[in-house]
């Protein structure tokens, strides 16, 4: 059963600056009942930490340290804008930064995605100890929270999944509302059984925020973005964008599968097991209502919504000889794509090839090397994916003309367009 307490996300936007982190505190002081209040690694942060690692992992320690200290800098300063005494905050985050350094300085980049989240993990702790000391120093007092020990994972490292049943255990006891009415935690961080960190893969704070919600029944869960609410499309790209005051959890997940960027893929699930609304607010704005995403809706969405995803590549398989079966070579080519991590946005296939659209990532190139054992692999790189849900004739004509056309699937409802990129 829910109860009154709600959890509210912000994300790397809203901690950027020092402005942001006040606003954040004019948001927490207006709620009266218990919150629980997750927030991402500042700005760029995460960026910045995977440039340490790649430095790291090239054995490049000195130009890993230099831009540790850019990154304690920025935080550094962001702390002096903040509060009258900065001792105490800078103090705060000097051990975090400490053992950062003697960790990139003495161990050796074996293993990437493990040392990502060892590493990477940090800008979420850095930032949580800021909000968490700001907010206790302007007269809200809170609990900070490590979920490195109270999100449990498995070691599946920049993917993990999270294990429901011990979190919830250790959540309950440690964000138990008796010693303080509101507590500040990390976004897309746990750990496995071995107490190794963990992430949850980008954008995982929204999931974070989300399995907070299921876990400790929350009555609602509030991302604060830098848009007005759920719009029909990225205003940066398309023109005439329409606001969407509410849409059910089945339109939040079909978006988020085709890549809108305004909800991560994973936050639904435990938010609708238990019928608890998602709620997206300006937080520039934070009187106005922005969006909510529930199980009934009064209104249908009945404008179309369009997507686009940049930087994709389209892999295709053929077999070396012409005896190709169909299901087998299904099977075969996607538990290589599902190996890499490889996530497939469009899948199109023919009596003689297969062919996917995939992510440009790090672990593209060894996923098309081992295909290769099996197929003549070829790809195209540099294309765009154009989803539009809720089609029509009009619509189509004015988002694609003119441009180069790879590939299309059109239902009654949606189409898409793989495109090269302009």
């Amino acid at each position: 059963m829910k109860n009154s307490m709600k959890v509210y996300k912000f994300g790397g936007a809203s901690v950027k600056s020092a402005d942001g982190i006040r606003n954040i505190l004019k948001i927490v002081s207006g709620v009266e009942g218990n919150l629980f209040v997750v927030v991402s690694a500042m700005g760029k942060t995460t960026n910045a930490l995977e440039e340490v690692l790649e430095h790291f992992m090239k054995a490049e320690k000195t130009l890993s340290l230099t831009k540790l200290a850019e990154i304690e800098a920025y935080h550094t300063e962001i702390i002096r804008e903040l509060f009258s005494q900065p001792t105490k905050g800078i103090q705060a985050i000097e051990p975090l930064f400490d053992t950062m350094k003697k960790y990139v300085a003495e161990e050796v980049g074996d293993d990437y995605d493990r040392c990502y989240d060892h590493l990477v993990s940090y800008g979420e702790v850095i930032s949580t100890t800021i909000v968490s000391a700001f907010l206790e120093d302007s007269g809200v007092h809170n609990g900070w929270l490590d979920m490195r020990q109270l999100l449990m994972t498995d070691s599946n490292f920049r993917e993990a999944n999270i294990r429901m049943d011990e979190s919830a255990i250790r959540m309950k006891a440690a964000a138990n509302f008796k010693e303080h009415r509101i507590y500040v935690g990390q976004g897309f961080i746990g750990s496995n059984s071995k107490g190794d960190p963990t992430t949850l893969g980008r954008e995982g704070s929204d999931y974070t925020a989300a399995v907070v919600g299921n876990l400790l029944d929350a009555e609602s869960v509030t991302i604060w973005k830098d848009v007005p609410g759920i719009l029909n499309a990225d205003p940066r790209i398309f023109q005439n964008t329409v606001h969407i005051p509410e849409l059910t959890y089945f339109d939040a997940v079909e978006l988020a599968y085709s890549g809108a960027q305004i909800i991560h893929p994973k936050t639904i699930k435990p938010l609708e097991n238990k019928q608890i609304p998602l709620y997206v607010r300006p937080f520039s704005a934070p009187t106005e209502a922005g969006s909510v995403i529930k199980g009934i809706v009064a209104k249908p969405i009945d404008v179309p919504v369009l997507i686009l995803r940049k930087n994709l590549v389209l892999v295709t398989v053929r077999p070396r000889d012409f005896s190709f079966v169909l299901e087998e070579s299904l099977s075969k080519a996607f538990v290589v794509f599902h190996k890499h991590r490889l996530k497939i946005s469009l899948i199109q296939s023919s009596a003689v090839s297969i062919s996917v659209c995939v992510d440009n990532t790090r672990y593209l190139n060894a996923a098309i090397d081992e295909l290769g054992n099996d197929f003549k692999v070829s790809y195209n790189e540099s294309l765009e994916l154009l989803t539009i849900r809720g089609t029509n004739d009009a619509i189509v004509s004015e988002t694609t003309s003119g441009r180069s056309i790879m590939l299309s699937q059109r239902t009654r409802r949606i189409a898409r367009f793989l495109m090269r990129m302009e």
